[in-house]
């Protein structure tokens, strides 16, 4: 364990859906703690987030799964196996409860759950064949709580069933690498973020930030440089006895 535990310095981590409200401020402060980033994420999103250059960019749908294949096999041939990964991906149908059709589930289904396990198995049994490496995979509140409606006043719908369901299944995903890999030396571990509404919500919802931040004990939503450090956390030997678990970033949401 390195005396200071908190760096990344020389370490390579994979961030896959890092150009996001949330990927972004990650992404950023990997890079300050020392390590080179690949930002993967749709479109040209991450080259357009301009993240630095310690930042590689990369375009991925991670719901297509033969280019997640082979995406993890053409970058551990360039850039080796990293010594961390981060899967930020989700998908969402946005619809209500009544709308949702099965195909719509399956999807979302596909999404959540088939592309972060052919990634996180792919890249973990890399890791394990070196013998390091830490994985941190993204659930959400909404995988420990159902939603209360009652916050979600039209304009807003309430938060998906199949959201929360993909990012339930996301912890338990959590707590079976954490178990198969742990032998070979890689830890695995989840981040369940609570109300973090992005900039343009918080501008143009007040009303609907107000009613989330009353079921807060910290009276107040998140801010995105505030998820970045649990995830610079578990990458580092700082939580190297740490394997398994599910850290809520959620100012207590889920504590009452």
């Amino acid at each position: 364990m390195s005396s200071t535990p908190f760096h990344l310095q020389g370490r390579d981590i994979w961030v896959i859906g890092g150009a996001g409200y949330l990927g972004q401020e990650v992404v950023k402060q990997l890079a300050q703690l020392g390590a080179t980033v690949l930002c993967a994420d749709l479109g040209q999103k991450a080259a357009e987030a301009k993240l630095g250059t310690q930042v590689t960019p990369f375009t991925l749908d991670a719901t297509d799964i033969p280019a997640l294949e082979k995406f993890v096999s053409t970058q551990i041939a360039a850039r080796g196996v990293p010594q961390g990964l981060v899967v930020m991906t989700y998908a969402s149908t946005a619809k209500k409860f009544d709308d949702l059709l099965a195909a719509d589930f399956e999807m979302a289904n596909h999404g959540n759950l088939t592309a972060t396990f052919t990634l996180a198995r792919a890249v973990g049994n890399a890791m394990a064949a070196r013998g390091t490496g830490s994985m941190v995979l993204f659930s959400s509140m909404y995988g420990s709580v159902s939603t209360d409606p009652r916050i979600y006043e039209t304009p807003m719908n309430p938060n998906p069933v199949e959201y929360g369901v993909g990012k339930a299944g996301i912890q338990q995903m959590t707590r079976y690498l954490a178990v198969h890999y742990g032998p070979r030396g890689v830890r695995c571990n989840a981040i369940s973020p609570g109300p973090f509404p992005n900039p343009n919500i918080q501008r143009d919802q007040p009303d609907f930030v107000d009613r989330l931040s009353q079921k807060v004990p910290l009276a107040r939503v998140g801010q995105s440089p505030e998820i970045a450090g649990a995830v610079s956390f578990l990458l580092s030997d700082a939580s190297s006895f740490i394997t398994g678990q599910n850290l809520a970033v959620d100012g207590g949401w889920t504590v009452w």
